[in-house]
């Protein structure tokens, strides 16, 4: 085993709340400058998209206005911000201090995937039933200002609705209303298949999308092409960076690791503009979700059929764990910033949170280990 050995005896923590499949949970960085506060936030069918405490999995708000299942939400890099794609058509964009929406980005079609940059919350991709990739220039459609600290990146917009006598909350303005045309096409008509994740590498002018037309594509902004594609066999998973804060001596060497659920196999893409396949890894079952821990040299998978995540030893590829509690399929996975924990998000409708380090840490005491 590469990492440090960890105490498989733990008892996960359970996030009730939600009411239908939680389809996709993503956590923010390390927020106020410290590596003690960070964020999660999920997307289910039940179409409220609800925010929690990374550490602790304490809900903090719940996300009102969608009419519609949502596929994906997602936290600008300071969390100021949140995103949430929905089957109701459209996007919206969020105050995570308030809870108000920001703009509404209204879609012709089922939106199943949205993304925002590495290192910062003014630009937003989209993806989804439509086969178009669009980027939205926030700044210019909403009333946002880049943050550096812990501040709202929208304290103005509560008192922009005051002064025009405008309900802000749930996109009932026409003015927070945006049409798609407000949006930059990437590549039109490229994509044959819905479009299920779209992921920013650590160079902003590189993106990356998965369709259902079996092709994960690299995409270079600037010339708006294709620069590399991977074509997969079986159902497509999941496409998604590791969030553990990456180390020069890690898998990644010091970048983000592209991690890719397509089929039978696991994908590790590495590299500033993760065009680098480092490792595919097949396995007996079709993969619905994985991430990677880095450092420890390890990955989590949830499987299309059954209800366990299954930890696997990265360099020898061996199951070093299976851990069971969920009812349904874990269409998500992702590890904390500091690698302490990972959180599944499930078909059963809850979101556990699993202990990765020895000790005691956020609510689990050392005895219960």
């Amino acid at each position: 085993m590469g990492g440090p050995e960890i105490s498989k005896q733990f008892v996960p923590l359970t996030c009730h709340g939600h009411s239908r499949p939680v389809m996709h949970l993503s956590f923010s960085g390390f927020v106020d400058g410290g590596e003690d506060e960070y964020y999660l936030i999920s997307a289910c069918k039940d179409n409220n998209p609800m925010l929690r405490d990374g550490v602790t999995g304490d809900w903090i708000g719940t996300f009102f206005g969608h009419k519609g299942a949502c596929y994906q939400a997602r936290l600008s890099p300071d969390a100021a911000i949140a995103a949430t794609g929905s089957a109701d058509f459209t996007v919206k964009v969020w105050d995570t201090h308030s809870g108000e929406t920001i703009c509404t980005l209204q879609h012709q079609h089922v939106v199943r995937a949205i993304a925002f940059p590495p290192e910062q919350g003014l630009l937003l991709a989209t993806g989804g039933a439509e086969k178009k990739l669009r980027i939205f220039d926030l700044s210019h459609i909403a009333p946002i200002s880049a943050q550096t600290s812990g501040v709202p990146a929208v304290t103005n917009t509560k008192k922009v609705a005051q002064m025009n006598g405008l309900d802000m909350r749930n996109g009932s303005a026409d003015q927070s209303v945006i049409d798609t045309e407000k949006g930059f096409e990437i590549g039109p008509g490229v994509h044959q298949g819905t479009i299920k994740a779209v992921v920013w590498t650590k160079n902003p002018n590189i993106l990356v999308t998965a369709a259902d037309d079996k092709v994960i594509r690299w995409w270079d902004l600037r010339s708006q092409s294709v620069i590399q594609e991977l074509v997969f066999q079986g159902e497509f998973g999941s496409c998604e960076f590791t969030n553990v804060k990456p180390a020069l001596n890690d898998i990644g060497g010091g970048f983000p690791v592209l991690t890719i659920a397509a089929g039978k196999t696991v994908y590790f893409y590495g590299g500033e503009d993760a065009r680098t396949l480092i490792k595919s890894v097949n396995l007996p079952y079709e993969v619905a979700s994985v991430a990677l821990h880095p450092s420890q040299r390890k990955f989590v998978t949830g499987g299309q059929k059954d209800t366990w995540a299954k930890v696997y030893d990265y360099d020898s590829e061996k199951e070093l764990d299976v851990h069971k509690g969920h009812h349904g399929p874990i269409w998500s996975i992702s590890f904390s910033p500091d690698g302490k924990l990972y959180a599944t998000g499930s078909e059963d409708g809850t979101i556990k949170m699993w202990k990765n380090c020895q000790g005691p840490y956020g609510l689990w005491k050392a005895e219960r280990e």
